[in-house]
């Protein structure tokens, strides 16, 4: 074990002393290293993959803003974004979130260009090009390279990371060994008053490190060694999960390390119930995900008999939000008797008669190799496609400057739950989230009066759930939420704490294994576009046996400094599963975290799914469907859950153990609100 940069630990000062770590290099990761070095801070930069390696990079349709009067589409306004967010999010949104979130838009994308990042232009009109996509009232998707918009993000923000990376000597005074330098020397500019950057590659964060409550470093696996890094304070930009299901677009890194080393370390998640499909991935191996766009340019999608079935579940149809399409495929392909491996068709060969012959590969040349690649001429032939689980709205909860329930903790881009999405985010805002409040936290941490101290006290005050760290009332909030013209009241009235991994079967020695794609099929069957209350039990039951053979949760209780060897599986075990033998002064691989981070974020997703029996946005209840939209309480709960143990749930400020279960749910009396 090795341990490096020892930080501040709450002592104040200028930006130039402080250290941070991120965690992730997709987009949120990469512009809050660069603004954090920007404002003289020194940054360390941990990816478990290359640099290269993110959900942002396959991200085709865009990144939307409305840049101004002179910029917009014919009748945009920052409003009419602000309204089309909160429709696709059912009500669900955090309004002062998306206020924020399409505000400040402009002025991220502004940083962005400065950055390198070139969108493409209007050959006619001399502007910036803008997309529509569905659930968007106007055209206001900026993109690149046609529908390459996430590639040329990542490479632009990597190459000014790299410009910015540490350099042999510079490495030793953040205590790190292994850091990626820039492929070019010359691309290191002296950055007179400004912080460095070290990157570290193939770094995979296994746990957050807290001192007295308060997050203070990461650990994590480089080159088969433990690592410790120490900073006043980390970002966690990690990303999703979508490896938890069986069709997923996302990559393979995509295993939910953020969220769940967060809900180890006992940060509030919220949201977790909502799993956005997207409609249109390709029903061949690997999932290729064809873009939002293409449907915005005019593809239809049509059943096995030739029917175009959308406009008889929406009157948008095809440019539904992404949650009624999805749940429209799955719900025709059922009306008609279709077998449970029938696809429905993308067909763009309609786009490509109406707009001339070239438009597709010259408007999509990315997807166009790619479905060629694959065996496909989509200007002749109709496209297989499904839904495929795309992107999380729930996440480690953070205020409107990015801070968690934990002091020193802040989150940014997928892996945390702003508000922003609601139950349903809507299409090219991702990205745009990732920017706007990576921005924002890296300004909290390097403003002036930052002391790296802060108590959950703080996470109340800024209206968000939270606990007094003496008395441990759990406290709630009040918003509105504007949907479809009428506003309602939402109120948080509880935080639920679950058993973590540690504490559900302690003193267990011996359990049974399981394997991702077996989890995979479990998910898809039980928590995907559809769910039940029974399917929903069922899977709730599997997910907590597995969870009881947990050999992190032997692991996790052992002080770091003899965590030094691999974890090991041992003899066959009944029904040729593995019998897993909890050593815990062994350390576990990288692939066994993965697997035991994917069964975390699923019991995360499925217990809130269960909890939540009204249907809204991506969370669609077949037994509580029916009119639960116009039924939907005054007052609708957002569920935060917190890990057992962390805070007293009592209810009562004392020291009451919760009863044994799954969750415990703590309800607040209205004298209780903030």
């Amino acid at each position: 074990m090795t341990t490096s940069g020892a930080g501040n630990a709450g002592g104040a000062g200028s930006a130039a002393a402080r250290r941070i770590v991120v965690v992730g290099s997709g987009i949120a990761g990469l512009y809050g290293a660069l603004l954090a070095a920007e404002a003289g801070a020194m940054v360390t930069l941990l990816t478990k993959g290359a640099l290269e390696q993110s959900n942002t990079r396959f991200a085709q349709g865009g990144i939307c803003a409305v840049l101004g009067s002179n910029d917009a589409a014919p009748g945009d306004s920052v409003e009419a974004h602000i309204a089309d967010t909160l429709k696709a999010g059912a009500g669900h949104c955090d309004p002062e979130a998306v206020r924020i979130l399409c505000t400040e838009a402009k002025d991220d994308i502004a940083r962005m260009e400065n950055f390198g990042v070139n969108f493409d232009i209007d050959a006619s009109s001399g502007g910036r090009a803008l997309g529509l996509e569905a659930a968007h009232s106007a055209a206001r998707i900026l993109h690149a390279g046609g529908d390459a918009t996430g590639a040329a993000i990542a490479q632009a923000l990597i190459g000014a990371v790299l410009a910015r990376s540490a350099d042999d000597s510079e490495l030793s005074d953040h205590g790190l060994a292994g850091g990626r330098l820039s492929d070019c020397a010359e691309q290191r500019g002296t950055w007179v008053g400004h912080g460095r950057i070290a990157v570290v590659e193939h770094a995979f964060m296994t746990e957050l490190t807290t001192t007295g409550g308060r997050v203070d470093g990461v650990s994590y696996l480089h080159d088969g060694a433990a690592h410790q890094v120490q900073a006043d304070a980390v970002l966690l930009a990690t990303g999703g999960a979508g490896r938890m299901f069986e069709y997923t677009t996302n990559p393979s890194v995509a295993t939910g390390d953020g969220l769940a080393a967060a809900w180890r370390a006992g940060a509030v998640v919220t949201d977790t119930e909502f799993f956005q499909f997207h409609p249109t991935a390709l029903a061949v191996p690997g999932n290729f995900m064809i873009s939002e766009a293409v449907r915005g340019a005019g593809a239809v999608l049509q059943d096995s008999a030739g029917h175009r079935f959308m406009p008889d579940y929406h009157p948008d149809a095809e440019l539904a939000p992404r949650d009624v399409v999805s749940r429209s495929i799955a719900l025709h392909l059922a009306a008609i008797g279709a077998d449970p491996d029938a696809t429905v068709f993308l067909d763009a060969t309609v786009v490509e008669t109406a707009r001339g012959a070239g438009y597709l590969a010259s408007r999509f040349p990315t997807i166009d190799a790619a479905v060629r690649r694959l065996g496909f001429d989509w200007t002749r032939e109709l496209l297989p496609v499904i839904p495929a689980a795309h992107y999380w709205m729930g996440g480690v909860a953070t205020d409107l400057l990015g801070r968690t329930s934990l002091p020193g903790l802040y989150a940014a881009g997928e892996v945390a739950c702003t508000g922003v999405h609601g139950a349903n985010r809507l299409a090219s805002n991702s990205l745009l989230e990732g920017l706007v409040f990576a921005r924002r936290a890296v300004a909290d941490f390097t403003a002036s009066d930052f002391t790296g101290a802060g108590s959950k006290d703080d996470f109340v005050a800024s209206g968000l759930a939270g606990a007094e760290l003496a008395g441990g009332r759990i406290a709630a909030r009040s918003i509105d939420c504007s949907y479809d013209g009428a506003t309602r009241s939402e109120t948080v009235i509880a935080v639920h704490a679950l058993q973590s991994l540690h504490a559900l079967h302690a003193g267990s020695e011996t359990g049974y294994d399981f394997e991702v794609a077996e989890l995979g099929r479990l998910m898809a069957r039980s928590a995907s576009v559809i769910r039940d209350g029974a399917g929903l039990d069922i899977a709730a039951k599997q997910l907590d046996g597995w969870a009881a053979a947990a050999p992190l949760a032997a692991w996790a209780a052992v002080p770091v400094g003899s965590q030094t060897a691999k974890f090991e599986t041992a003899e066959p075990g009944r029904a040729g599963r593995k019998a897993v033998h909890m050593d815990p002064t062994k350390l576990p691989d990288q692939q066994e975290f993965e697997r035991w981070n994917l069964l975390t974020a699923s019991r995360l997703l499925v217990h809130a799914a269960g909890h939540r029996t009204e249907s809204i946005g991506a969370h669609f209840r077949s037994d509580h469907s029916g009119a639960d939209a116009a039924a939907r309480p005054e007052k609708p709960s957002r569920a935060f859950w917190v890990r057992r143990n962390d805070w007293d749930v009592s209810g009562t400020g004392g020291s009451q153990a919760p009863d044994p279960g799954a969750g415990h749910d703590v309800r607040i009396k209205e004298s209780e609100q903030l």
